[in-house]
């Protein structure tokens, strides 16, 4: 195996830890004003990801950061095509952090009111724009002969994510990072919110499991095996989760949180290696779609961060992992009397 597919089966690796880790975080983040009926509740759902959020945040420096190194004319394509999405992603990944940093500054219920509802607005916006964005990574870009984004102004930036399938895409994230949420907050969590938590996600299981099954049997009709196949296969997981969730208990509560991160560990694989050895394809022409081979960087460069990812990336998991496991019991939601 080349340097350059495992340089890429890392970026994949990447990318799948941060929207599976990253996506209960934003989950939780838009559940806690509605799971949680007042600030007690509200403040216990924000706890679960209080240790484990700006940890989480690392995948993202590591994905983008891995593909700058190690291919940077993909990066260079993407980041120029999707420059105003990705700098309106970062703008609320920060009101993300500064509304929990700041969350317990104040001693005032209705700032910590605030600062939920900002959470909970850039939390959603994340989500949908991500899930947008994932969507180009198999469209692709009006890529030239050169591999530059062809266009100009606005429409250069915000046509790719303003597509009817972008829109398909944005609202299947919305629904991964709820179920991620909820499965997180019944699994994290006692009393109330555990509780309503554990409802909504087997609700929205449910719900997802059925249209999944009602957009396979549409494209059976249709003559679309493919997507038979990935919706067929979506709808295992979550009617999985459907039937859990009915049941108390840490083991079945751990149960629902696999399934739902498995399935968003596969779609997100599924959706970097859709096509092939082509990594980014173009909307113009098949023979300007930018492959593997062509946006990697050079033999000694890519020896040169593997010497790196080698002392960097275990310490990094092992850490995680750490934490995970010190930050392990549940967060009382109901009121403990003192």
């Amino acid at each position: 195996m080349s340097l350059v597919v495992i340089w890429y089966a890392l970026i994949v690796l990447c990318w799948v830890l941060f929207f599976v880790l990253e996506g209960f975080d934003f989950g939780v983040g838009l559940l806690s004003p509605l799971l949680g009926r007042d600030e007690h509740e509200r403040a216990a759902a924000v706890r679960t990801i209080g240790p484990f959020w700006d940890g989480n945040e690392v995948w993202l420096v590591a994905a983008i950061g891995v593909t700058f190194a190690a291919f940077p004319s993909w990066y260079a394509a993407l980041l120029s095509g999707l420059y105003l999405p990705m700098v309106a992603i970062l703008l609320l990944l920060a009101g993300r952090g500064v509304a929990l940093e700041f969350r317990g500054k104040h001693d005032s219920p209705r700032w910590r009111r605030r600062c939920d509802l900002v959470l909970a607005a850039c939390s959603a916006g994340v989500v949908l724009l991500w899930g947008a964005v994932l969507t180009v990574f198999v469209r692709g870009l009006a890529l030239d002969a050169g591999g530059e984004v062809t266009g100009g102004g606005l429409a250069r930036t915000l046509t790719p994510v303003l597509t009817p399938a972008a829109g398909l895409g944005a609202l299947l994230a919305l629904t991964a990072a709820v179920l991620l949420g909820a499965t997180f907050l019944a699994l994290r969590t006692t009393g109330p919110v555990r509780r309503r938590a554990g409802l909504l996600a087997r609700r929205v299981a449910l719900t997802a499991a059925v249209a999944a099954l009602v957009v396979a049997a549409g494209a059976a009709l249709a003559g679309a095996a493919a997507t038979v196949l990935v919706a067929s296969a979506a709808a295992v997981p979550l009617a999985g989760v459907a039937v859990l969730t009915r049941r108390a208990g840490t083991r079945w509560e751990a149960g629902s949180f696999a399934l739902v991160a498995i399935a968003v560990a596969g779609a997100v694989v599924a959706t970097l290696t859709a096509n092939g050895d082509v990594v980014l394809p173009s909307t113009l022409s098949g023979a300007w779609s930018l492959t593997m081979s062509e946006a990697a960087a050079t033999g000694p460069a890519l020896r040169l961060i593997s010497a790196a990812a080698v002392v960097v990336l275990p310490g990094v998991l092992v850490y995680q992992a750490w934490s995970y496991r010190v930050f392990r019991q549940r967060v009382a939601s109901e009121r403990v009397a003192s």
